[in-house]
C-alpha cells in the first residue's frame, strides 16, 4: 500500500482506479502496492473530436465516479496521502478513434486493418491526491508498426477474447501478436495502457501541490 520507490521521500497510498491486468502489472513493475477500485461509467456517452481530449474527459469522469463512492473525510484527515490512480487509453488508425470491440466482426476489422500499416496509440493518466485535491493529469502518444498478421493469428486472437477488453482489440505484448511488431516507437507501457514515465511525474506532482 505505500509507495516503495525512494525517490519518493513521502509515504502514501495508491488506489489504481482500473480493473486492467496490464495497469495492474505496470504499476506492480514500478514498485507500488495498490489496491483497485473500478468505475462504472458509460463511456460511450462522453465523445470529443480530439483524442487527447477524448481520453482525459473519460479518465476524469473513472475519478469522479470512484470518489463519489468514498468517504473523502476520512482521505483527507488521514495522515498519509492517498492517491486515487484513473487513465483511458484509445487506438488511432487512419485518422479513427479504435475504443474496445464491441463483435467479432469489429475486433476482425480492426486487426486487418492494422496488418502491414501502423497506428497510434493516446493515454492519458489522471493522479488525485484525496488528502489535498490536487489533480495533474497528461497524455503520451506512441506509435505501433506491424508486419502483416495472418488471418489465422487474428482469428486465434479474437477466440481466445482478450481483444475485447483493450482499446483497439491492441495487444503488443501478447505472444501471438509480438512476432508481427515491426517496430514501437515510445514506451511500451505506453502502448500497454499506463506510461510509466509520466505516471511517476504526476505522483511526485500531486503530492508536491499542497
Amino acid at each position: 500500500m505505500v509507495g516503495g520507490m525512494a525517490r519518493n521521500p513521502l509515504p502514501f497510498k495508491i488506489i489504481l482506479g482500473s480493473s486492467s491486468a496490464a495497469r495492474k502489472d505496470i504499476l506492480a513493475e514500478m514498485g507500488y502496492q495498490f489496491t483497485v477500485m473500478t468505475a462504472d461509467i458509460d463511456e460511450k456517452s462522453m465523445r470529443r473530436e480530439k483524442p487527447e481530449e477524448l481520453v482525459m474527459v473519460l479518465a476524469e469522469a473513472k475519478a469522479n465516479a470512484i470518489t463519489s463512492k468514498l468517504d473523502t473525510t476520512t482521505y483527507k484527515e488521514e495522515a498519509e496521502p492517498t492517491l486515487l490512480i484513473t487513465s483511458d487509453a484509445v487506438v488511432v488508425h487512419e485518422g479513427e478513434v479504435k475504443e474496445k470491440p464491441s463483435s467479432k466482426e469489429e475486433a476482425r476489422q480492426y486487426l486487418k486493418g492494422y496488418s502491414g500499416g501502423h497506428v497510434s496509440t493516446v493515454g492519458s493518466v489522471l493522479v488525485t491526491n484525496l488528502k489535498t485535491g490536487v489533480r495533474r493529469g497528461g497524455c503520451d502518444i506512441a506509435e505501433v508498426y506491424f508486419h502483416d498478421i495472418p488471418d489465422e493469428v487474428i482469428e486465434n486472437l479474437i477466440e481466445e477474447g482478450v481483444v475485447f477488453k483493450v482499446a483497439g482489440g491492441l495487444l503488443v505484448e501478447h505472444p501471438l501478436t509480438l512476432p508481427f511488431i515491426e517496430a514501437v516507437v515510445g514506451a511500451i507501457d505506453s502502448v500497454m495502457g499506463l506510461p510509466k514515465a509520466l505516471t511517476e511525474k504526476l505522483i511526485h506532482e500531486a503530492l508536491s501541490e499542497p
